[in-house]
């Protein structure tokens, strides 16, 4: 896959604690240069998504812990598309789900994809669960109509892995994030059943594919 191809399957993200917003900045002009999407902190939407209109904008939800209440999630998510994004990645209540309450993690991500006209991406932080459990989370996140799912926040202990993606894609598109730094890393998982890439490391990436 060339840098042409592979560049819109890019989610090119900043999303840390210390994120300013000249980071922000980098990193939608990085976007742009090379076609790339990006995920930034809600915070920033607002200031920059009428500068960059070219830019597919993704934010995040009820990050990058999940525990948020469920009205806040929802109205977070409102908030985030009214400030001009065009896809949100929502963590899902890891404890809810550990605790074997399906119905509850579902019902807070119906709620949330029926009130945004929007993509849902649900990020299910797959390095703390077991397969039964990433299982049960990619069928809520089905059962709620979300768009796609997402392996990890980055901020867990572990990220993508092939064997995730694989799982994952049984259900939805998947989105793989977390550790995928290179664009070798970034076609093992595109090969594995990944439609979409979420990488900080979006132009080393590219910077390793072939020229179109």
């Amino acid at each position: 896959m060339d840098r042409r191809e592979l560049a819109p399957l890019i989610d090119h993200t900043v999303l840390g604690p210390e994120t300013t917003p000249a980071d922000v900045v980098d990193v939608l002009e990085a976007a742009e240069t090379h076609g790339m999407n990006a995920c930034i902190p809600p915070y920033a939407l607002e200031e920059v998504a009428e500068a960059y209109p070219d830019v597919t904008l993704a934010t995040v939800v009820g990050f990058p812990h999940g525990q948020h209440d469920h009205d806040v999630k929802r109205d977070e998510g409102v908030a985030a598309w009214k400030a001009g994004a065009d896809e949100l990645d929502v963590v899902i209540n890891v404890g809810l789900l550990k605790a074997g309450r399906h119905e509850a993690v579902e019902a807070e991500l119906q709620e949330l994809v029926a009130a945004v006209p929007i993509p849902v991406k649900v990020i299910i932080e797959t390095a703390l669960l077991t397969d039964e459990e990433k299982h049960a989370a990619c069928e809520a996140a089905l059962a709620a109509d979300a768009d796609m799912v997402k392996t990890s926040t980055g901020f867990a202990d572990g990220g993508a892995t092939v064997a995730d993606v694989e799982l994952m894609s049984e259900y939805l598109p998947v989105k793989a994030s977390g550790g995928v730094g290179s664009y070798e890393g970034a076609m093992a998982m595109l090969e594995a059943g990944a439609e979409r890439i979420g990488a900080s490391s979006g132009v080393e990436i590219l910077e390793g594919a072939p020229e179109a």
